[in-house]
């Protein structure tokens, strides 16, 4: 098989499973930092410190905004998980986020990811997993790429041209065609929100488990937002097996 069609078939196996791949990559990183705990390596202070737990969660929860911002602007059938089989796009978004980088949602998603990874303590893990991404979603955008030139050819050459990948430009801005939709991110980010809060409860917990520290001292920030985050996830799952998050082309 020549190169590009590799690259290719590469590229649409990992869209099919992009949502979970990312995960067994943590689920080794939370490995990494339980050797790490019940070993007592000494890490930086600054590692340890609630502080730069709460300066993980921001960045996890910028890459969840531009998720927001990039769905809550999109029609059906462009955005988002698409089907099992494969992709779908019934039209080439081209404004709001679209017009700063050609993948916005995978940028989302690094910051998401990058902010659980820097948890570890590990910067070893850390330059392992911004690499395993470079790697892995250079192969997926090369297969999304691949299909939306032959979906949707001249036009998609010439947005690409001047519409960067993966590093954000505010020079050729446009306004977002379709108005914002509450209801289609309520419907289409709830995994990666729940997905957040419950990865930085579960690393806080087993920290306190390694280190012995009695249950009670659980009980508090990332224990109450991962109940929280998980209950509004069961309402909207709910609420959206009862159609009341759907609305016309959205």
């Amino acid at each position: 098989m020549a190169l590009q069609e590799e690259l290719k078939a590469q590229g649409n196996f990992l869209f099919k499973n992009r949502s979970y791949l990312p995960l067994i990559v943590l689920g080794i990183g939370l490995l990494v930092f339980i050797h790490k705990e019940y070993n007592e390596i000494e890490t930086p202070n600054t590692w340890l410190s609630e502080g730069f737990e709460f300066l993980s969660l921001c960045i996890s929860l910028v890459g969840l905004t531009i998720r927001i911002f990039t769905v809550g602007h999109t029609p059906k059938n462009t955005s988002g998980r698409n089907t099992k089989d494969g992709q779908i796009a019934d039209e080439l978004n081209t404004t709001g986020m679209y017009s700063m980088v050609r993948h916005p949602l995978y940028l989302g998603n690094f910051f998401m990811w990058f902010g659980v990874a820097m948890l570890t303590e590990n910067f070893w893990f850390i330059i392992a997993f911004v690499l395993f991404y470079v790697s892995y979603y250079m192969r997926i955008m090369y297969a999304e790429e691949s299909f939306l030139r032959t979906r949707f050819g001249s036009i998609y050459m010439e947005w690409a041209e001047t519409v960067p990948a993966f590093i954000p430009t505010l020079k050729n801005y446009k306004a977002p065609k379709y108005p914002f939709s509450i209801k289609k991110v309520l419907k289409k980010e709830k995994n990666g929100f729940c997905a957040v809060f419950l990865l930085f409860w579960v690393f806080d917990a087993v920290g306190r488990l390694c280190q012995k520290e009695p249950f009670e001292s659980e009980m508090k920030f990332w224990f109450y937002s991962a109940i929280t985050a998980t209950i509004i996830y069961f309402i909207l799952k709910i609420m959206k097996k009862r159609n009341m998050l759907n609305e016309p082309h959205r």
